[in-house]
């Protein structure tokens, strides 16, 4: 369908979503039919004698209502309107799913490999053969297996703690949540970078502490200013998030984490380290728990390396003192992590479903960083190459909620910088995702979208819709 002509003039809302609605009644009156490929969006916007990024986000639009499918180096495909035929539904998938998606959140790429999909079935259809013992009630931190593949896992990263440290837990957050409230009390003083992980601001106000960011470089915080924060406020600890930071993307050497942690063993401060992203990386820095051990926290989430529909995370405790606490307080507040989660990402670990979904994740992360270095307007932007996002100061006469809400249909994720702003005023900054449930075709319509956007003027772009 190549010769496809919309007439926009049909419906009255914007041109983008016009196009859309076209797609949709042409469908309806058979003039469009299932597998039709349309016109790719650069001739079709000729054609039509519109801006690229109006046509561009009427086929975001179209395939957001399941009109339409995307499949990279073939194009635009036309769906059946019930939905039987979408090529990203799966034989029994319920697609009411697909509906509960919060791409404000920093999600890896899915997989879509169908003997990695057929693995993870695997797996779970292994799990069920235990499904009536994991609907009991558990102990707190996982069972003796548990712990050893939650101990395999660590390995990867260079850390051999005894079981006795090891707690399997029901995601980061809540670890986050009980650790500090174990080491501080309300009113006093925790550090952080600068720029950081939204979620420890909404545990910060939560707990009621004070959250102070220390200044940053490149390489991550500054020793000296540590230090400095050490003298003059006697902090209760210091979170990081050190390896491709969310949002920066950075990820603190190896001399730098060695200061770090010769500061905070000076002043004897602990340290919490969210290793969300250190799995990511093939030979990242050693982790900060490895340096210094009997003061550090590190919680290994599988959010970011896995899936955060497991919500677990395996965390190392600095000692078996300080674990009685942080076992009370997690019991306290969750009682136990899902024993099915927890076996299924153990039974993943111990076949090697987990590598797998771990080395998809590390290449797609690559493509999808490539594409972005490819699309948009050079030094734009920073970013680790195997980042899911990357952090993009705007230019000047963009303002970081206008280009928030400028790409709002795009299907990627994208966060004003007031989200991670600890200390001094949010700079006109976004995160953008890259990762989630986007294709490669839709993440690259959008980065077309967004680059042309970039390049000019937020009025001249809101001209074209």
């Amino acid at each position: 369908m190549n010769d496809w002509f919309p007439d926009l003039s049909r419906s009255s809302g914007p041109r983008y979503m016009a196009i859309a609605d076209v797609i949709h009644m042409d469908i309806k009156t058979g003039r469009l039919a299932p597998g039709d490929r349309l016109p790719p969006q650069r001739e079709l916007a000729k054609r039509l004698s519109i801006d690229f990024t109006t046509v561009a986000r009427g086929y975001v639009e179209a395939r957001k209502r399941g009109l339409v499918d995307t499949h990279v180096g073939r194009g635009t495909f036309i769906l059946a309107l019930d939905g039987a035929d979408r090529a990203w539904a799966h034989d029994r998938a319920d697609p009411r799913r697909a509906l509960a998606i919060d791409l404000s959140m920093n999600m890896p790429p899915e997989p879509d490999d169908p003997e990695l999909l057929a693995r993870m079935q695997d797996g779970l259809k292994a799990v069920a053969a235990d499904m009536v013992p994991l609907l009991r009630y558990q102990g707190f931190g996982g069972s003796a297996m548990d712990k050893e593949a939650a101990a395999s896992w660590l390995s990867r990263r260079g850390l051999v703690p005894s079981q006795e440290r090891i707690f399997v837990t029901p995601g980061a957050h809540p670890a986050l949540l009980a650790i500090f409230g174990i080491l501080a009390k309300p009113g006093e003083i925790i550090l952080s970078e600068s720029i950081t992980y939204p979620g420890i601001r909404s545990i910060a106000a939560q707990l009621r502490l004070n959250l102070l960011g220390l200044q940053m470089d490149a390489d991550g915080i500054l020793p000296d200013a540590f230090a400095d924060a050490c003298e003059r406020l006697k902090p209760k600890a210091l979170y990081l998030n050190p390896t491709i930071q969310n949002p920066t993307t950075l990820t603190i050497p190896q001399k730098r984490r060695e200061d770090i942690c010769a500061v905070a063993r000076k002043y004897h401060v602990p340290i919490v380290e969210d290793d969300a992203y250190g799995f990511i990386p093939l030979h990242g820095p050693a982790p900060l728990a490895a340096m210094a051990p009997d003061l550090t926290w590190h919680i290994g989430g599988l959010a970011k390396c896995i899936g955060a529909g497991l919500r677990l995370a395996y965390v190392v405790a600095p000692d078996t003192k300080a674990a009685w606490p942080f076992v009370s307080a997690m019991r306290a507040s969750n009682v136990m992590a899902s024993p099915l989660m927890v076996a299924l990402a153990t039974r993943w670990i111990e076949d090697g479903t987990a590598d797998m979904i771990l080395r998809f994740i590390r290449l797609e992360a690559a493509v999808r960083q490539h594409m972005a270095h490819a699309i948009l307007p050079k030094g734009s932007f920073e970013a680790d190459p195997i980042a899911f996002n990357i952090w993009l100061p705007l230019p000047h006469g963009w303002t970081r909620s206008t280009f928030a809400s400028h790409m709002r249909s795009s299907g990627i994720g994208i966060v004003a910088s007031d989200a991670f702003t600890v200390e001094g005023p949010a700079t006109e900054t976004v995160r953008v995702c890259l990762g989630g449930p986007i294709t490669r075709l839709g993440l690259q319509n959008a980065l077309e979208l967004m680059a042309h956007s970039l390049e000019g003027s937020p009025e001249m772009s809101a001209a074209f819709f």
